[in-house]
């Protein structure tokens, strides 16, 4: 049976306009390490203007 793990990242606002997430490679290459595939994400939280705000990051074992 698959084992499926999500982890929650936040994006940062960067400026008026811009938000960034820069903590994604260095968790996807933690869980690749521990034997996971990463699978994909599902948006968890989306602003009043369309913008992500919230990603959970999806991995299989």
């Amino acid at each position: 049976m698959k084992k499926y793990e999500y982890v929650n990242v936040d994006y940062l606002a960067k400026g008026v306009v811009f938000s960034s997430i820069s903590e994604y490679q260095g968790i996807i290459s933690r869980y690749a390490s521990d034997g996971y595939r990463y699978v994909g994400f599902i948006p968890t939280e989306v602003g009043a203007n369309g913008c992500l705000r919230k990603i959970d990051l999806i991995f299989e074992k």
